[in-house]
């Protein structure tokens, strides 16, 4: 029974292997929306997902002593992950060298699962007033990024490693991948912490 309850887990570990082991990680250094998909199916269903499965397999999972200061923290380290390898060097420096790539992806997972901890984790009023801010924060952030990427009348990285996809033009693929951002990128967190509103309200 118990073993049944972590079937998010379970999701979740098998589409990061999924993900990770497939096509998208060579397509994601060459185009940029091949690069979005990955990096939101990384960062905002395989991270809550194995997330969620951890909680409903182990419920005594605690969420850090000192809430507030530990998600002010996260939702900044999330910030500084997401911005930081969408800045041009730092996104060129992750399609030329696999390494650099793998760290890139290493972090995507590593800041989506703490926040998603920290926001899931703890259950009383308090808890659910702290996740639901950081999760509003962090869909606000995601949602300026994709605006920005959308808006840019030209190409933000190097044309080697933009190429375009999907028989879309590198502009055109740049914007439709701020475009995934925008949406795909905001919606997760926007129904997540209106699932904690809903659940202080009816407390």
């Amino acid at each position: 029974m118990r073993i049944s309850r972590g079937w998010p887990l379970a999701a979740g570990l098998v589409l990061l292997a999924w993900l990770w082991m497939g096509p998208l990680p060579d397509l994601a250094r060459r185009a940029f929306s091949p690069h979005m998909i990955l990096h939101l199916a990384v960062a905002v269903v395989a991270a809550p997902m194995i997330v969620i499965g951890l909680l409903r397999l182990f419920p005594n999972i605690r969420a850090p002593r000192r809430l507030l200061l530990s998600a002010l923290a996260v939702s900044a380290f999330e910030f500084a992950v997401v911005w930081g390898w969408h800045a041009p060097w730092m996104h060129e420096a992750a399609a030329r060298w696999l390494p650099i790539f793998a760290v890139q992806q290493l972090t995507f997972l590593l800041a989506g699962m703490a926040l998603w901890w920290v926001c899931l984790a703890d259950r009383d009023r308090r808890g659910l007033v702290i996740g639901a801010g950081a999760m509003l924060f962090t869909s606000m952030h995601m949602a300026m990024l994709g605006v920005l990427l959308v808006l840019a009348p030209a190409l933000i990285y190097a044309p080697q490693y933009c190429l375009g996809a999907f028989g879309l033009d590198p502009l055109a693929d740049q914007q439709f991948g701020g475009g995934m951002m925008a949406l795909f990128g905001t919606l997760p967190f926007v129904i997540g912490g209106s699932w904690l509103v809903w659940r202080l309200v009816g407390e």
